[in-house]
This record gives C-alpha cells, structure tokens and sequence, in this order.
C-alpha cells in the first residue's frame, strides 16, 4: 500500500483552491488557508530560528507530518527557510508577507471591536447602526443619538 500523497504546493499560474487560472492572489489564499500555515509563520516572526521540535511545541497540536508538509510548502513559496545550523527562519519574503498582512490585522481588530460594541448593544436593547462613513450609531428605545423622541 503506498502512503498518501500531499496536495502539491499552490504556485502562481496554476489551478488552486478557488481559481482555475492560479491568480497570484489566489495561490497565495491557497497557501495561507492550509492548516497550521499561518500559525507556522506567526511562530517564526520575532526572527529567530526555530528548529522543528521547537516549532511543533509552540504550534500546539500539529502534528508532525503536517508540520512537515507546511514548511516544505512555505520553502517551496521561498516564504521560510532553513538556517545551515539547523532551524527554520523567515526570508526576506516571508517577512514582507507578514508585514503585508499587518493592514488585515488593524481591520481584523476593528472588526472585533465593532462586533463587541453590536454584542453591548443586543444586551442593553440599544441597536447599533453603522453609517456610511463607519461611525456607529446607537438607537436607545427608537430614539437616535442628536434627534427627540416623535
């Protein structure tokens, strides 16, 4: 019986997950979306190099044949490295990446924030509307913020 074999690796230009032209975006998407990818990538990001064992302990529970087929991945997308003493890092790329991830993060924590001040809302009977401009607005009892009660 021979063992399973891993997806291949998203490439640009190539059919993946959600795109059968393989946009750039998409390939990257693909990558991204893989289990453990993006929390392999997060391990990795103070800069200093994490050898496998240690990756794997501060990942949780990925398991080591997952663990393997994400940072041959993420080699592969030239994304992560091996150091010659042994460990992996982030290249130059990977480090790019992550800090063109930070402007989804900033809209990530917006979102959540947004989502809690909805959640207070629905617990105190006050329903929050958000403009057009992204403000929030709150109608305590019908009557909106700056009007008088009809």
């Amino acid at each position: 019986m021979t063992p399973p074999t891993s997806k291949p690796s998203p490439r640009p230009g190539q059919p993946v997950r959600g795109s059968r032209t393989g946009r750039p975006v998409m390939a990257l998407l693909d990558l991204l979306g893989r289990r453990w990818a993006l929390r392999v990538l997060w391990e990795l990001r103070d800069g200093d190099p994490l050898t496998f064992r240690e990756l794997q302990s501060r990942s949780g529970d990925i398991s080591s044949s997952v663990l393997n087929d994400r940072l041959r991945e993420l080699r592969e997308a030239s994304i992560v490295a091996t150091q010659s003493g042994g460990g992996y890092h982030l290249t130059n790329e990977g480090r790019d990446l992550l800090a063109s991830l930070m402007p989804l993060d900033t809209w990530a924590q917006r979102w959540a924030d947004r989502a809690a001040e909805a959640g207070e809302a629905e617990e105190t009977g006050e329903q929050a509307h958000i403009d057009i401009d992204g403000d929030i607005d709150r109608d305590i009892g019908g009557v909106s913020p700056g009007t008088t009660p009809g």
